[in-house]
């Protein structure tokens, strides 16, 4: 076991924390709020950052879509560079703040940049960014990790950069009360999937980052569980949760396997379907087509995580279907699409992509694909 580890961003965790804001930006910026559909202006944070940035320079750029898109931010960089920003503040979820860290990465670059994202470049100079919370789901708020849309073509990519860390993050657990169920249960799934990416792979022995993952995913398993209960409590734990299932610390020195987010990458470009139900989708039927390679963990996560003992790695691979099914989420990509053409679109664009080989041992090929979303559809 190997690794540098290193996660440069505050958090400023709890209820009133956005009132923090004033102590964590230097009064001399001049501060881009960006942020999504509107939602903080009618759930009290925009009011509440509107008050914390009093006395600043501050800009807003609003509109930037659940699966944020290079045209949208596109249109952001050219308004922050009209008004001479300094400052990026991120006010959403994991889409918003995944779109500042496409702006502030891009903002100096005098060519495209989807660059980014296909790896022609990588920044040598970028906006700061803070963040205020508003959904848990991605933990973009303290990691490095950007997931973009090119509308133009259907694609959706990521890119890394040490650029990308939020100087903060805010969060206000309180913030949570006022999302719907499907952002919660995509909250829930999303974490849970990102937990497993980092967990159900090759046998390792590192037992801090097995015993970590496997304490997430039984504290994600008691909120779905706890669901229709939700106190002061339980939106602490979800938005914690969330975070600490990708902010690289379960992940350091251990094998990673993110083929259900390669794969669910391109059914939201193509379709437009929310991130998290792609991975309810896909997750399940790749590790029964994965069974056998997967085999020793998923028994270990039957034992340790839904406390069972499963006599075969099947029946544990159940107990994660019915876990989704649980939070009321299609597991059919059929109820999403009826274009029959998916799977072929899935794996050019997948080869198009360079994931021609994949997985944390590489055993996913084209034709395993095809099986995975054979069994999806």
């Amino acid at each position: 076991m190997q690794f540098t580890y290193q996660n440069p961003t505050l958090i400023e965790f709890g209820q009133q924390s956005i009132s923090k804001i004033n102590t964590l930006i230097e009064k001399s910026e001049r501060v881009l709020v960006l942020y999504g559909g509107g939602s903080i202006k009618k759930n009290g944070v925009y009011d509440q950052v509107k008050e914390a940035l009093d006395g600043y320079a501050w800009f807003e750029f609003g509109g930037v879509e659940p699966n944020p898109t290079k045209e949208k931010l596109d249109e952001a960089i050219a308004y922050g560079r009209s008004n001479e920003v300094s400052f990026i503040l991120a006010v959403g979820g994991g889409s918003v703040i995944d779109g500042a860290k496409y702006v502030a990465n891009a903002f100096y670059y005098e060519g495209d940049g989807w660059d980014l994202l296909e790896g022609k470049y990588n920044a040598t100079k970028a906006l700061k960014i803070g963040a205020v919370l508003t959904l848990a789901a991605t933990g973009s708020e303290s990691n490095t990790g950007s997931v973009i849309t090119k509308k133009e073509t259907k694609e959706k990519r990521f890119f890394h950069s040490a650029f990308s860390y939020p100087q903060f993050a805010i969060m206000d657990p309180d913030v949570l009360k006022s999302l719907d169920d499907r952002q919660l249960s995509n909250g829930l799934i999303d974490s849970f999937v990102h937990t497993c990416e980092q967990y159900l792979t090759q046998p390792h022995g590192a037992l801090a980052q097995d015993y970590y993952a496997e304490g997430i995913l039984r504290g994600l398993i008691e909120l779905a569980h706890s669901y229709d209960k939700k106190d002061d409590l339980w939106y602490a734990n979800l938005m914690w949760l969330a975070n600490q299932a990708l902010n690289g610390l379960i992940g350091v020195g251990v094998p990673q396997d993110w083929a259900t987010h390669f794969i669910g990458h391109e059914l939201s470009g193509l379709y437009g379907i929310d991130h998290a139900r792609t991975l309810a989708i896909i997750q399940p039927n790749l590790l029964t087509i994965l069974a056998n390679e997967k085999q020793e963990k998923l028994m270990q996560m039957g034992k340790n995580v839904f406390g069972m003992q499963a006599l075969t790695p099947f029946e544990v691979i159940e107990e994660i279907r019915n876990l989704y099914a649980s939070l009321n989420v299609d597991l059919k990509l059929s109820s999403y699409t009826d274009d029959k053409e998916v799977i072929s679109k899935v794996t050019n664009l997948l080869e198009k992509h360079g994931f021609t080989h994949f997985g944390d041992r590489g055993s996913i090929d084209k034709s395993v694909v095809e099986k995975i979303l054979e069994k999806s559809i």
